[in-house]
C-alpha cells in the first residue's frame, strides 16, 4: 500500500491526475458501449447549431475590438488636433506680445531713460534756442527786454503745437482704446475657450488676462500723458499772460538772490515761482539719492528674479535625477527578476531530469509478460 505520509506534493499531483484520467475513461466508455448511441449516433443538427453560435460570437467580439480600435484612433486624432490648435494659440499669443513689445515697450519710451541716453550730450540743446525758450531767466543775461522780434511767429507756433499735441492725445486715446478691446476680444475668446478645454488651456486664459491688465495700465498711461500734456498747456498760457509782470519782478526782490525772499507765506514747503532761482544742492543730493534707491531697487528685485529662476533649475535638475534613479531601480528589479526565473527554470530542468532518469532506472525496469499484451482492446482507447 501506497504511504501517504512519504508522499510529496509532486507525487500528490500525479496521482490526482491519474484518478482524473480514470474518471474520464469511465465516462468515455458509458457512451461508447451505449448502444443507443452507437446506432442512432449524435445530434448533429445542436452540434452545428453550437459551432454556429460559437462563430457568432466570435464575430461579434471582433467587430467590438474594431470599434474600440476605431474610437480610440478617433479619440487620439481629437487629441492630436486640440494639442495642435493650443500650440497655435500660444505661438500667436507670443507673436503679439512680442510685436507689443517692440513698438510700444522699446528702451527709448522708458521715463528713467534719459539717467543711460550715451547720445545725451549730443541731444541737450544751447543755453538760447530762440526767444520763446522756456530755460532763459532774467538772471541768465541770455535775453533782455526789447529783443522779442517773433512775438506773432511764436504764438503762432505755440497754437499749432497745441493742435499738435491734441490731435496726438486723441490718436494715442483711440490707440489705448483699440488696444484696450482687443485684449478685450481675447479675453472672451479666452474665457470660451475654457470652457470647451477647462484643464487644457487655463494657462492661454491666465495670459489673456494678463494682457487685459496690461492693456488697462496703457490706457491709464495715455490718461496720465494726456493729463500731463494739459498741464504743459495751461503752463505756457498763464507764462504768456504773466511776461507782462516781468517789469514789476526786475524792479522788486525778483532779482535777490536770498532763499528767505522766496519762500511762500501760504507754507514752509512753498515756493515763490518768480523768484525761485533754481534748485538748491540739498534738493539735488535728495534727487540723487531717490534715483539710486530706485536703481538699487530695481537691482534687488532682478537679482530675487535670478533666484526665483535658478531654484527652478535646480528643481528640474532633480526631478530629472530621481527619475532616472527610479529607472535605474526598475531596470536593476527586472535583471533580478530574470536572474530568479533563471535559477527557477534551472531548478525545474534539474527535477525533470532527475524524474527521467528515476522511471527509466526505476520504474520501468520489468520486461513486459503475456499478461501487459492481454490487456489491448479492453478499453475505448
Amino acid at each position: 500500500m501506497l504511504n501517504m505520509i512519504l508522499s510529496t506534493t509532486q507525487d500528490l499531483k500525479e496521482m490526482a491526475k491519474i484518478e482524473n484520467k480514470r474518471k474520464m475513461e469511465e465516462e468515455r466508455k458509458a457512451r461508447i458501449f451505449n448502444p443507443r448511441n452507437r446506432l442512432i449516433g449524435v445530434d448533429v443538427l445542436a452540434l452545428e447549431n453550437q459551432i454556429a453560435e460559437k462563430k457568432t460570437n466570435e464575430e461579434q467580439e471582433k467587430a467590438r475590438e474594431e470599434a474600440f480600435r476605431i474610437k480610440q484612433e478617433r479619440d487620439a486624432m481629437i487629441a492630436a488636433q486640440l494639442s495642435r490648435q493650443i500650440e497655435e494659440k500660444k505661438h500667436n499669443l507670443n507673436k503679439e506680445l512680442n510685436e507689443f513689445r517692440k513698438h510700444y515697450q522699446r528702451k527709448e519710451d522708458r521715463k528713467e531713460f534719459d539717467l543711460y541716453d550715451p547720445d545725451l550730450l549730443k541731444k541737450s540743446l544751447p543755453c538760447r534756442v530762440s526767444d520763446d525758450d522756456p530755460r532763459l531767466s532774467i538772471s541768465g543775461a541770455q535775453k533782455f527786454e526789447g529783443e522779442d522780434q517773433e512775438a506773432s511767429i511764436r504764438v503762432r507756433q505755440q497754437m499749432a503745437q497745441s493742435r499738435a499735441w491734441l490731435c496726438q492725445q486723441m490718436r494715442e486715446r483711440e490707440d489705448a482704446e483699440e488696444e484696450r478691446r482687443r485684449a478685450e476680444r481675447a479675453y472672451q475668446e479666452a474665457l470660451l475657450a475654457r470652457d470647451q478645454q477647462a484643464v487644457m488651456i487655463a494657462g492661454l486664459e491666465q495670459e489673456c488676462r494678463r494682457q487685459l491688465q496690461e492693456a488697462t495700465v496703457r490706457f491709464n498711461q495715455a490718461l496720465a500723458a494726456e493729463q500731463e500734456t494739459h498741464r504743459r498747456v495751461t503752463e505756457l498760457r498763464d507764462m504768456e499772460n504773466e511776461q507782462c509782470e516781468i517789469y514789476n519782478a526786475v524792479t522788486g526782490d525778483f532779482l535777490s538772490e536770498c532763499c528767505s525772499r522766496v519762500q511762500s507765506n501760504l507754507g514752509p514747503n512753498r515756493t515763490l515761482v518768480t523768484g525761485f532761482k533754481g534748485m538748491t544742492q540739498e534738493m539735488r543730493d535728495k534727487i540723487r539719492a531717490e534715483q539710486l534707491r530706485q536703481i538699487e531697487e530695481r537691482k534687488m528685485k532682478r537679482e530675487e528674479e535670478e533666484k526665483i529662476e535658478k531654484a527652478w533649475a535646480e528643481q528640474m535638475l532633480n526631478a530629472s535625477q530621481i527619475v532616472s534613479q527610479r529607472t535605474t531601480e526598475m531596470m536593476m528589479k527586472q535583471r533580478e527578476l530574470n536572474r530568479q526565473m533563471l535559477e527557477l527554470n534551472k531548478k525545474l530542468s534539474e527535477e525533470q531530469r532527475l524524474k527521467k532518469e528515476y522511471s527509466d532506472k526505476v520504474i520501468y525496469t520489468n520486461r513486459p509478460t503475456e499478461e501487459y499484451f492481454n490487456q489491448f482492446n479492453t478499453c475505448t482507447r
